[in-house]
């Protein structure tokens, strides 16, 4: 089985949304199954949580856009992740990330780049979304990859909507593609 991990920080419940149909895109391709690790709002990942990740064969990486990059606790974890750097316990590991800000924009793709550098420090293969955009009139936030991600996945939840509020459906759909996709890869890989 091809092991994929999430690995996220939420800091309102909105990105851990994504992070679950991440997890279920992952989880629902034959041959795969994932696991979601939080980064609690210190900064922390749970018990046993490195061990897991360096057994993974694709490490997904997540967190709201804050002022133009990603949470200072994803930095934190990001900064720790120095040890399994330093044996090179990531490399070939395949990555991707996702993120979500209120904006349309948000300089949301900052945060996929904070992750592409990340995964790249590691050695990590990354892969991107592979979706071309609902760009058209008639398209709006319910459609696949209305945000127009190609390196990763980013979805909208408005500042006053509530994590049942958003993202919406359309943002969701696209994480679930995301994580199929990056298993599907860890799959072959394996193969």
């Amino acid at each position: 089985m091809a092991k994929v991990g999430i690995v996220f920080f939420s800091g309102y419940g909105h990105t851990k949304k994504q992070a679950e149909a991440v997890a279920a895109g992952a989880g629902g391709v034959d041959g795969a199954t994932a696991e979601v690790f939080e980064i609690d709002q210190d900064g922390n990942l749970p018990e046993g949580a490195w061990e897991s990740l360096a057994a993974k064969d694709a490490i997904i990486y997540g967190s709201p856009t804050y002022m133009g990059g990603p949470a200072w606790q994803f930095k934190k974890f990001a900064d720790a992740s120095s040890k399994p750097w330093f044996g090179r316990a990531w490399k070939d590991k395949i990555a991707g990330g996702f993120t979500n800000s209120a904006s349309v924009n948000g300089d949301k793709f900052n945060t996929i780049m904070y992750f592409f550098t990340l995964s790249q420090q590691h050695g990590q293969v990354w892969v991107g979304l592979g979706l071309l955009p609902a760009n058209k009139k008639e398209n709006g936030p319910e459609d696949v990859n209305w945000t127009a991600g190609f390196a990763g996945a980013m979805s909208i939840s408005p500042a006053d909507a509530s994590p049942e509020e958003a993202p919406r459906a359309g943002d969701l759909e696209t994480a679930r593609v995301l994580g199929e996709r990056i298993a599907g890869y860890a799959v072959k890989t394996r193969g």
